[in-house]
């Protein structure tokens, strides 16, 4: 139903863009002069206005009627009904729109098909009332946007206008996002805080939550469940290094010999290629991880007498770097191309040798760019997980030995949320406190490195 609405909206968009574009053609042939604006943007006009608003509603309508739906089916539980938490009442209204989509389990009670039958009197209708609201507000804007073609109507000025504003509504909706997913950890965060001190959180050695499920099926080890992050962030800046370490140096040479030594014909046969790593899906990288390099390393170790993991932090955080090469080579090689050619003559003509022109010249221009790029493979070395989780492993070590099987956050909070989990216990709620400083620690990162870009960029504008 949603879908006809849409491309109804859009067809009717469609429709008031030709009416403009006609509409301006036969006002300036009758009246022997030429429009202000172009006809497309006599066209654009009303059809934005026609289709913008309508969809924008339509949006908000769609992600709003759940929710008072709900606000609804709440007040109607029976009195006597017993609720154990909001788990119980979330619980409830999945059956409830589950009924009322067709899939019944079991023998539900009395009550239930009854608020299933009403959700579905309410959602039908709610699509026709949205159905006719939508449609009268696009043909409302088409035909008031239509009136205001003109020969002298400033159609370019007013398209734009629009755009802006629609740019600014998407700016805001990141915005907001962003913000609603900060919000959203810090609240579970709280909670979990308020069953484990943030002192032992954040201090504690020993990550082990898994006792607590024990516990809670009797099994006699109450009290064992230990939620120390230290192992896990440990294990996250371990592979994290190490990623860097085969990244950093690879993508910045890759990007100094694309940019200044390689041929128009070479570069633009590398380039491509190389960045072909950065589409590869990380699954791959995880088997190629877990099947390849780490048998590789342990076969390799035990020549040398070394004790290597079978899941070790050398493996995946090799393989991580290969990965985030084309993130340092690709964004590095732009903005080392981006330096004015004028500052290399400059050094060339001062008797500097190529290498040295771009050691002293150009690589300090490029500088900004090159952190930005490192940034960025920090930022996602730390938020990878599929190929921590394959060949890694997910024992929370507490150990900087390179050979040894560690674990990082990301994996530890995919282990903890898969499955049927109790959104009212410490280990689930922990996997937000995890996010959480995680996410502190990322803007920390970038708070420094911003403040590196923005000393050299201030130095060679």
């Amino acid at each position: 139903m949603l879908a006809i609405i849409a491309l109804t909206i859009l067809t009717i968009g469609f429709a008031f863009f030709f009416i403009g574009k006609n509409r301006i053609f036969k006002l300036c042939n009758a009246a022997q002069i030429r429009p202000h604006s172009l006809s497309i943007y006599h066209g654009s006009f009303p059809a934005v206005l026609a289709t913008a608003p309508a969809l924008i509603l339509l949006s908000v309508w769609v992600g709003a009627d759940d929710l008072v739906f709900n606000q609804m089916l709440t007040a109607q539980f029976p009195a006597n009904l017993e609720i154990d938490g909001r788990q119980t009442i979330l619980i409830l209204l999945a059956q409830i729109h589950n009924i009322a989509e067709g899939i019944v389990v079991g023998q539900p009670d009395q009550w239930i098909l009854i608020s299933a039958e009403k959700l579905t009197a309410w959602r039908a209708t709610s699509d026709r009332l949205i159905s006719v609201i939508a449609v009268g507000l696009s043909l409302a804007g088409g035909i008031y946007g239509i009136s205001r073609i003109a020969p002298d109507f400033r159609a370019r000025n007013a398209v734009e206008v629009l755009l802006l504003a629609g740019l600014g509504v998407c700016s805001v909706i990141a915005i907001i996002t962003t913000i609603g997913i900060v919000f959203s950890v810090i609240f579970e965060s709280i909670r979990f805080f308020k069953l484990i001190p943030p002192l032992e959180f954040l201090t504690g050695t020993v990550w082990n939550p898994e006792f607590e499920g024990a516990a809670r099926a009797g099994s006699g080890q109450e009290g064992n469940a230990a939620y120390g992050s230290i192992p896990l962030f440990a294990g996250t800046f371990l592979i994290s290094i190490i990623a860097l370490s085969v990244s950093v140096p690879v993508g910045l040479l890759a990007a100094i010999y694309l940019s200044e030594y390689a041929s128009k014909k070479i570069r633009g046969t590398v380039k491509p290629l190389l960045e072909i790593l950065a589409g590869v899906p990380t699954v791959v990288y995880g088997f190629f991880a877990a099947l390849t390099i780490a048998p590789f390393f342990r076969q390799t170790g035990g020549m040398l007498g070394l004790d290597v993991a079978s899941e070790s932090a050398l493996a995946a955080g090799f393989v991580m770097g290969i990965m985030i090469i084309p993130f340092v080579s690709s964004l590095s090689d732009d903005v080392i191309s981006a330096v004015p050619q004028s500052l290399r003559d400059a050094a060339l003509g001062l008797g500097s040798t190529k290498s040295e022109s771009i050691k002293k010249v150009v690589l300090p221009a490029a500088l900004p760019g090159i952190v930005a790029s490192i940034i960025l493979a920090v930022s996602r070395a730390v938020g990878e997980t599929m190929i921590v989780v394959m060949a890694a492993g997910l024992a929370a070590n507490l150990s900087a030995n390179p050979l040894d099987a560690v674990t990082t956050v990301t994996a530890q909070i995919v282990t903890i949320l898969v499955g049927d989990q109790e959104f009212e216990s410490a280990k689930t709620l922990s996997a937000f406190a995890l996010a959480l400083t995680l996410i502190v620690i990322t803007l920390v990162l970038n708070f420094f490195a911003l403040q590196i870009v923005k000393k050299y960029r201030e130095q060679y504008d």
